[in-house]
């Protein structure tokens, strides 16, 4: 199995994290690569999407399509 490199992110956690009792995600950002990630468990595993793709789930969130 080989590994994906990972590339350096800036990280950002919700705003709501306090409020929903820390069970939220973090977004990271890197040049056309975001990352998701459990704000509890940082070292779990971190979803990587194209800036494209994370967008258009973004809008479908916003439409209530989930």
């Amino acid at each position: 199995m080989s590994s994906i490199p990972t590339p350096a992110m800036s990280w950002r956690t919700s705003s709501r994290t306090n409020a929903n009792g820390g069970t939220c995600v973090e977004i990271g950002r890197a040049a056309n690569v975001v990352g998701i990630r459990d704000t509890k468990n940082r070292d779990g595993g971190t979803l990587h999407l194209d800036t494209t793709t994370f967008t258009t789930f973004l809008d479908a969130l916003k439409q209530g399509r989930y």
